[in-house]
């Protein structure tokens, strides 16, 4: 990770780590750098954004900085992260930007660039960016009169996307009940138009945006509202998306929580019964449930582990050819119709397998049992320090060993935030937060922890 782009981008709290003047600097390098692969014509950036109010400003920003470089900026405005990755790869764009900090909080606001082909960019690029907004490389030229960039209104961009989503069902939704959490950010104005249009009787929550309400309280990072939602208005299913809806969750009709590796194993089952589930296998990270892995052995799937981060996952489908490939968060990539996470296209592709295998949710998903797990967050001045810790890394290993294989312990850096993730997987709760809440004291006790 770079000193200002993590494993998702440029993210921090606006007008402190991310102010209106760097989001200038990544669109005056931006717009320069790909018009430097250009001799005839403009370089084509497309950009969309959160409803966070931060993301108007960040927008006119980095549009100012593209467009003096000579670049032109195409704005999608108001729009999901997979969407604009979606404009990449099929409108001929040179570079995509998104807008948005996921599903953290209003305040903070994010900068995923994202390549040609939709996927993020690569390590090389951001490290020049860094380098050009700390001032580590010579000015660069501004555009002059008619050299000056245009900007073009592109929400058509987004329409298409509308309807390429409505396309990828093999069936009509026709008498499935949809509950629809928008998380109050990018996707309360496209999720609705999908599922009714296929057929579905949609029942929507928290998709009155207002700059300030996005993942307060709703969303696939706080799932209860949508538990209880499910159940009083008697639903199929329901969806959660996150602030910028490349994340999914769902609900049953009996209320329970279905997670990104439930997905992974419902949809990737349904995929290898129907013959295309190519190489046999689906990709998870390092964080997902033991459980996932030993449902997939059963039923004989392959699976691979990448580090966390999505941006890893598609990383190895692309190089490998697989189909399916995701994390717990409910990042779920579907190789076939993107090259990034994407809520929405997730909640249709299980609504799609429940609907060909005729079985409720809870059924698909009860196949798999999940290993109870704890997951524990710890604020720390040095992640790196914290990780090499020799008297940390001596406990995690001694955890490891006393698990027998029954269980694991997991340490890692936060991409985004200045956190440490203490996570245990065993059989029972008590074991992991036990052994969750020693490691978090050990942490303190070296004098690594913030607090």
């Amino acid at each position: 990770m770079g000193k200002y782009f993590g494993t998702d981008g440029f993210r921090g709290e606006a007008n402190k780590a991310l102010t209106a003047q760097k989001a200038f600097q990544v669109g005056r390098y931006i717009g320069w750098y790909y018009g430097q692969q250009h001799d005839d014509k403009r370089a084509k950036i497309v950009i969309g954004k959160d409803t966070r109010r931060s993301s108007y400003m960040l927008e006119a920003a980095l549009t100012a900085g593209i467009t003096s470089s000579g670049s032109d900026a195409y704005l999608l405005h108001v729009t999901t992260t997979p969407s604009v990755s979606y404009c990449c790869r099929t409108d001929g764009f040179d570079c995509g930007i998104m807008i948005s900090a996921s599903h953290n909080p209003f305040y903070d606001n994010g900068i995923k660039i994202m390549r040609a082909n939709g996927q993020k960019i690569e390590p090389e690029i951001e490290e020049k960016i860094e380098a050009y907004i700390d001032g580590e490389v010579g000015e660069i030229p501004l555009a002059e009169r008619e050299a000056i960039g245009n900007v073009v209104d592109y929400a058509a961009g987004r329409n298409r996307y509308i309807g390429f989503l409505m396309t990828i069902p093999t069936r009509a939704f026709n008498g499935m009940k949809v509950g629809l959490d928008c998380a109050n950010g990018a996707s309360w104005n496209i999720a609705r138009s999908v599922f009714e249009a296929l057929g579905a009787k949609v029942y929507i929550i928290n998709n009155a945006p207002d700059g300030l309400n996005i993942n307060t309280n709703c969303g696939s990072t706080h799932m209860d509202t949508l538990k209880k939602f499910v159940l009083d208005n008697g639903l199929n299913v329901g969806f959660a998306y996150d602030g910028d809806a490349d994340r999914c969750l769902a609900v049953d009709e009996l209320g329970n929580e279905i997670d990104g590796d439930q997905i992974l194993y419902i949809c990737g089952k349904y995929l290898k019964e129907i013959g295309k589930l190519d190489g046999n296998t689906i990709v998870t990270t390092i964080m997902s449930n033991m459980g996932l892995y030993k449902a997939c052995e059963a039923i004989g799937i392959r699976t691979e582990k990448t580090n966390v981060g999505d941006k890893y996952v598609a990383e190895n489908m692309m190089a490998n050819g697989f189909v399916i490939g995701g994390e717990q968060s409910g990042h779920i990539i579907f190789s076939k119709y993107a090259t990034t996470g994407d809520g929405i296209l997730t909640s249709l592709m299980i609504l799609m397998t429940m609907l060909e295998k005729k079985l409720p949710l809870s059924m698909l998903a009860g196949e798999m049992k999940k290993y109870p797990q704890c997951l524990k967050n710890v604020v720390v001045k040095d992640k790196a320090e914290a990780q090499n810790n020799p008297v940390v890394l001596k406990a995690v290993e001694d955890v490891n060993k006393a698990l027998n294989g029954n269980g694991r312990m997991l340490l890692r850096a936060s991409g985004t935030e200045p956190k440490i993730r203490v996570m245990v997987e065993a059989q029972t709760d008590e074991i992991c937060e036990e052994n969750v809440d020693k490691l978090i004291a050990i942490i303190k006790e070296q004098g690594l922890a913030a607090e």
